[in-house]
């Protein structure tokens, strides 16, 4: 088999598309009421929230214990908070590049949201000294530009070190006559909870059949089919964690301990899957009642990156941008996401190494035959499903409108649940194996194809 003989590469290149076209996209984050602390911060550019804003957007934002240090009178112009979309900072990295501007804040490419030297006190005929503000509280619409934006705050000042307490609020106002009530889910993110509430039904009603086909079948049911249904269980319990999660942010701009529970079983449901993708691939159960020591470490390897991996989400999400160790935990999670990836085709790869050599010595070629082509098959089922989550979904986002950033969501989801029926069809449970229904012409039909197969690898 050509896969086979070119595993080892194809993983390496694998894991490099993955990192190559998971780095260069950045994720939105969770779009709610939030509150930063910056301290002794002398970044030039500080990143905050990223907000789809339709026609009738708004932003407040509450800003206190401002204070400076490394300069004694800075010039307050030369700081304070804009909102750009992606397309218009990269001209305004243009126009600083060519000396058009000094500072981001000039630019007329940007939306001017504040700037620090309205913190200094206006003249005072009286000579009595007032002292400047050290807060910021404002609230201003946002509906010249639907679009895209981020919130950024700019320091032009090299040396000068920025302490402040942030709170922002970015929403949209489902009714533009009304603006007592606000949808804090971004533009392209407002249709989730009935994407996710819609998928955790599939997925119940998924898990539903499984029961039922594992009640019939009890008798020719093995472990791994059990532990398929509380899988798909897991996932459901997921999705309807994530559907109220993001429900919750719609309405009051919080997630009010949902996110703890989307965490648990989203960790959870990570580390079932991975686990069931490598069972499987050992052939554990319906194959083999055991795990070889190389599978083992590879299972023990992946939990504990799964552990990591659920970490640093927790940190993406929760932190934002603007934490000095965003970036660090974005490349942690891709890397771990990216070796879970890879391991899990390993275990797939020796089932089918192993089955050839067994076809070679047992006599048996046909029912080796048949699971060698099943295995086969799952394993570029598990390529197809990395690829398409990782690479495919990612790069949807890049070519979509912001209104319409769910249908990436969407995609990766019924991929997933494509995936997750494939396997449980293929792996059923069978009231009569079909590998033990083989007469004489089916073995003689096998070796010969095994022959083939042989030759044409050679």
């Amino acid at each position: 088999m050509a896969a086979e003989s070119g595993s080892p590469r194809f993983l390496l290149v694998l894991a490099l598309a993955l990192i190559a076209v998971s780095s260069s996209w950045i994720g939105t984050a969770r779009a709610e009421i939030r509150e930063m602390e910056v301290k002794s911060d002398e970044r030039s550019i500080i990143p905050f929230d990223e907000f789809g804003f339709t026609r009738w957007g708004g932003l407040e934002l509450n800003v206190s214990g401002i204070s400076f240090s490394g300069i004694d009178s800075p010039d307050l112009s030369q700081l304070g908070f804009f909102l750009s979309t992606r397309d218009a900072w990269l001209h305004v990295l243009q126009q600083l590049q060519d000396h058009d501007i000094t500072c981001a804040l000039q630019s007329d490419l940007v939306t001017l949201v504040y700037s620090f030297d309205s913190l200094v006190p206006p003249p005072n005929p009286s000579g009595v000294p007032v002292a400047r503000s050290t807060s910021i509280r404002l609230s201003q619409d946002v509906t010249e530009h639907p679009g895209q934006f981020t919130l950024v705050f700019a320091n032009c000042l090299p040396s000068l070190r920025v302490s402040m307490d942030v709170r922002s609020a970015l929403f949209n106002y489902p009714d533009p006559a009304d603006h007592s009530h606000r949808a804090y889910l971004s533009a392209g993110a407002a249709v989730l909870p009935l994407v996710y509430s819609v998928l955790f039904f599939a997925y119940a009603a998924l898990a539903a059949a499984w029961a039922a086909i594992l009640i019939r079948r009890r008798r020719s049911a093995f472990r791994i089919h059990y532990f398929m249904l509380a899988v798909v269980v897991l996932k459901a319990f997921n999705l309807l964690c994530e559907a109220e999660d993001k429900s919750y942010i719609e309405r009051t701009g919080s997630a009010h301990g949902w996110d703890v529970l989307f965490y648990i079983f989203s960790f959870l449901k990570g580390v079932s899957l991975f686990t069931l993708i490598i069972l499987i691939g050992t052939g554990w159960s319906f194959l083999k009642p055991y795990l070889q020591n190389r599978e083992k470490k590879v299972l023990m390897a992946v939990i504990p990156l799964q552990l990591v991996a659920n970490i640093a989400q927790v940190a993406i999400d929760e932190s934002g941008p603007y934490a000095r160790d965003w970036a660090t935990w974005k490349q942690v999670f891709l890397l771990v996401d990216v070796i879970c990836c890879c391991a899990v085709l390993f275990p797939i790869v020796w089932s089918i190494k192993n089955l050839r050599e067994a076809a070679r010595t047992d006599g048996k070629a046909a029912v080796n035959l048949m699971k060698l082509t099943l295995f086969r098959q799952y394993y570029i089922v598990v390529i197809c499903y990395i690829y398409f989550t990782r690479v495919v979904v990612y790069a949807l986002v890049t070519i979509t409108s912001y209104r319409y950033l769910w249908t990436s969501v969407v995609a990766g989801e019924l991929g997933t649940l494509a995936f997750y029926v494939f396997t449980g069809y293929k792996f059923r449970p069978e009231a009569h194996n079909p590998y033990f229904a083989i007469d004489d012409d089916d073995e003689e039909a096998a070796a010969e194809a095994l022959k083939l197969d042989d030759e044409f690898e050679l």
